[in-house]
């Protein structure tokens, strides 16, 4: 039974060799093939194409994180060069404030010498007038 099972098996393929369906079915599994390969291939050529993309999207990506970890050090220092100096600047506004009240001290000191001195013109001034005036009156006598 079994070798007539197996010439049937034979007889069929031979028909089927001989009928050139065997053939088409070969062709049309290579054609298929064929295009798997290509479809695979192209794929695989726009994965590498995305590859370069990916990676300066990656890189770009890296440069923002370092960039964002670099401004954030550099607000926390200066918030710490901040802190530290807070002492050296009240420091300094006291004696610039020590400065100001002396120089208003000797403004002041400066404007009552000033009208001392306008005072003592002005008497002198006077004198003067009243020296001439006496003079005057005592030429016309």
């Amino acid at each position: 039974m079994k070798k007539l099972i197996e010439y049937g098996r034979k007889a069929k393929f031979y028909v089927r060799v001989l009928s050139g369906y065997e053939e088409r079915r070969i062709r049309s599994y290579r054609l298929e093939l064929q295009k798997r390969i290509t479809e695979l291939a192209e794929r695989k050529k726009a994965e590498i194409r995305k590859i370069p993309e990916q990676l300066i999207l990656s890189e770009v990506r890296q440069m923002v994180e370092e960039m964002k970890a670099v401004n954030k050090q550099l607000e926390d220092t200066e918030a710490a060069i901040n802190e530290y100096f807070k002492p050296v600047d009240k420091q300094a506004e006291m004696i610039v404030e020590m400065k100001l009240q002396e120089e208003e001290k000797t403004m002041k000191q400066m404007m009552q010498a000033m009208k001392a001195q306008a005072v003592l013109d002005n008497q002198d001034a006077q004198k003067i007038a009243n020296i001439n005036i006496t003079k005057d009156e005592a030429a016309t006598r």
